[in-house]
């Protein structure tokens, strides 16, 4: 959890304990508890504490029981869209590689995105930015009464890309556990790409590499497993691009994330927000380009982020056994390198018109030369 020493200084002395394997001892005379993904915090873990708060600076709250703090009356935060716009930009750069390397235009595509919250929403905004054509699939905001979304074997039979955003649930109306099971995983269309950046277990895995070893047409590009952070090395030799769980690990939004907890514990505390994001975020070491007509988006979006690096990274992991695997899937989160968003990239330069409105949608800050 990036800059937590700087920004919680005011509120007090930041202790920090591997997120893994922290233990109610670990709590004891702690007045706040900030964790990512990799903690589960119930009961046992809370113990006795007297915490006055507890924030997960990530999205989803899955790993959080939130009836135990509501019991205990544990003001609670997540950081919902801290980080929506990295997996956003890890979506799109996937998407352009793949589309290089097996030669189609991505604006002959339809694509499916498969829960349209945060991230699903503003992934939406910017396909349709693109002029491409996107289906959306919601039961839960569809069930509430808003309007277009199709259902999701319709998505499947239409979609050419799918991607996968939604929370982790197992209960409820609509539980998104192993909805892609088996049957749904063969019915996919012939050459679709199959994107996860949302959770791992919303895939059936086991269904997964079953379908895979079948169907060489289908493509996969995989950020979470479902038995994290044992990644099974058979199911990502048979997947396009692996990674570990790090669509979301952008600079800016890991500070973002940081600062919100920030936000939200000054509220739970009665305190007044005395900071800014912007006191927190570098500068970018490539701030501004200048080109001409002659560039085009791929390379543009491998100044910010080229997902092949981190495939590379997890794959000369994927030989060792379960137990060490499993420490090289922590470790290359936990020492992730610093990677920004397209917004810090500002392009400049003599640039056509449907370059200059290609580049905003996709997110750079676009100055065309008068």
């Amino acid at each position: 959890m990036p800059l937590v020493e700087e920004i919680f200084s005011e509120i007090g002395e930041v202790n920090r304990v591997p997120g893994r394997t922290m233990s109610a001892s670990d709590l004891e005379g702690a007045d706040l508890l900030l964790v990512r993904s990799v903690t589960p915090v119930n009961a046992a873990l809370i113990g006795d504490a007297s915490l006055q708060f507890v924030g997960t600076a990530t999205i989803g709250t899955d790993h959080i029981d939130t009836d135990h703090l509501a019991q205990r009356q544990i003001p609670f935060s997540s950081a919902p869209g801290c980080n929506a716009d990295a997996v956003v930009e890890y979506v799109i750069s996937a998407l352009f590689h793949l589309a290089q390397s097996q030669g189609f235009d991505p604006a002959e595509r339809t694509f499916g995105i498969v829960g349209v919250g945060n991230v699903g929403g503003r992934l939406h905004k910017r396909l349709a930015g693109l002029g491409y054509k996107v289906l959306l699939n919601d039961p839960p905001r569809q069930a509430a009464g808003e309007s277009g979304f199709v259902d999701l074997d319709q998505l499947i039979a239409e979609a050419d890309m799918l991607c996968l955003h939604t929370p982790l649930t197992r209960d409820g109306d609509h539980p998104s556990y192993h909805l892609f099971n088996e049957e749904r995983l063969k019915a996919l269309k012939p050459n679709t790409i199959l994107l996860n950046a949302g959770r791992g277990p919303v895939i059936d895995n086991h269904a997964l590499l079953q379908v895979k070893q079948q169907r060489e047409d289908l493509t996969l590009v995989l950020d979470v497993w479902e038995h994290e952070p044992v990644v099974d090395p058979a199911l990502a030799a048979l997947t396009e691009i692996a990674t570990p769980h790090i669509a979301g690990y952008s600079h800016d939004g890991k500070i973002r994330g940081t600062y919100m907890l920030y936000e939200a514990c000054c509220r739970a505390l009665g305190r007044e927000v005395t900071k800014s994001l912007e006191d927190f975020l570098p500068d970018p070491a490539l701030g501004e380009v200048r080109v001409n007509e002659q560039i085009d988006a791929l390379e543009l979006i491998r100044l910010r982020y080229d997902p092949y690096r981190d495939d590379r990274n997890l794959r000369h992991t994927l030989a060792l056994a379960e137990q060490p695997r499993a420490e090289a899937f922590d470790r290359l989160r936990k020492t992730y390198p610093q990677r920004r968003e397209f917004s810090s990239l500002q392009v400049k330069g003599a640039l056509t018109q449907e370059q200059h409105e290609q580049f905003s949608a996709l997110g750079f800050q676009v100055a065309v030369d008068a």
